[in-house]
């Protein structure tokens, strides 16, 4: 079997393109895996019962889904300005773009996060299997409008979860989302990191060099404490940190949920290459960024000696 080529929509129109040497899909973990499913590529139970014709069986396609799932402690604190007192009028918002427009400075010049750190769940971990992202702002879920209070959120992700789910085609339409299953905190292990991971930033928080900001804990809440509890409570302020990967994972001939080889090349198909994160056998302990581009930049040296 041989990719020679793709379909594609544009304007409105399908065309056809072909390929002299070889297809390269790197459309992430999501799309690689819609992608490959809409061309016969992948579990034959899945493509059958999305109306899809099997030409090639490739069971690891779509299975083995991983992400870091950040849990989102909101503090509220006193004495300080965050962004959301900043931001909470017209005023403060043409001051923040006067800021930036006049001295490239202020809020608008920020990364995303404004700290990061990685730590340990518990003492008894071999390494960092924590990191932080800390934002000077707080809201109920991201696209909602900010807290009237000053607030600042510590989000905080497990690096290494057990927890594995996967994204399969439902209809033989490109237009038509995979379903996406998760199954975050689907493991014991990871509903522990969870609960010992919020208590982590409780501990953070009540350092003395906080302690003039009065900080108050607004979500999950103190009155939260048992392991069962705090599980359930991370996973209600969690979100994803969008750090998809594994879902055509790299592995070695004799590996059942094995997509690609060792240069990236799909088992079974000829002239066809995964290059995205989806070929991550397991997620890496931080993010997924700097990691996505090594593998880029090992394929294009494969691609160029036709490796």
């Amino acid at each position: 079997l041989r990719c020679s080529g793709a379909e594609l929509r544009r304007g409105g129109q399908r065309v056809s393109v072909a390929a002299a040497r070889e297809v390269v899909l790197s459309a992430v973990s999501i799309g690689s895996v819609q992608i490959l499913q809409l061309s016969g590529i992948g579990p034959a139970p899945v493509l059958r019962a999305a109306g899809v014709e099997v030409l090639h069986e490739l069971p690891g396609v779509g299975e083995n889904l991983q992400d870091h799932l950040q849990i989102r402690s909101v503090y509220k604190v006193q004495g300080a300005k965050t962004l959301n007192t900043l931001a909470s009028s017209l005023w403060g918002k043409a001051s923040i773009g006067l800021e930036y427009a006049l001295k490239r400075s202020g809020p608008m010049s920020m990364s995303p996060s404004q700290l990061g750190a990685f730590t340990k769940s518990d003492p008894a971990q071999s390494h960092a299997n924590l990191e932080y992202h800390v934002q000077p702002l707080s809201l109920d879920a991201f696209g909602e409008p900010l807290h009237s209070f000053p607030a600042f959120t510590a989000s905080v992700c497990n690096l290494n979860p057990g927890s594995r789910g996967h994204v399969r085609v439902r209809t033989v339409r490109g237009e038509d989302a995979p379903a996406i299953t998760t199954n975050y905190l689907s493991t014991a292990e990871d509903r522990q990191v969870a609960a010992d991971s919020l208590r982590v930033t409780r501990h953070i928080v009540a350092q003395p060099a906080m302690a003039k900001y009065k900080p108050e804990e607004f979500k999950p809440g103190v009155q939260y404490q048992t392991d069962d509890e705090l599980a359930r409570l991370a996973g209600d302020i969690a979100s994803t940190i969008f750090h998809p990967v594994g879902t055509t994972k790299m592995g070695s001939a004799d590996d059942p949920l094995a997509v690609v080889d060792s240069h990236l090349r799909v088992r079974g198909v000829a002239g066809l290459r995964v290059v995205d994160a989806g070929v991550m056998p397991t997620i890496t302990s931080g993010n997924t960024n700097s990691p996505t581009l090594m593998i880029a930049e090992k394929a294009a040296r494969w691609i160029a000696r036709g490796a």
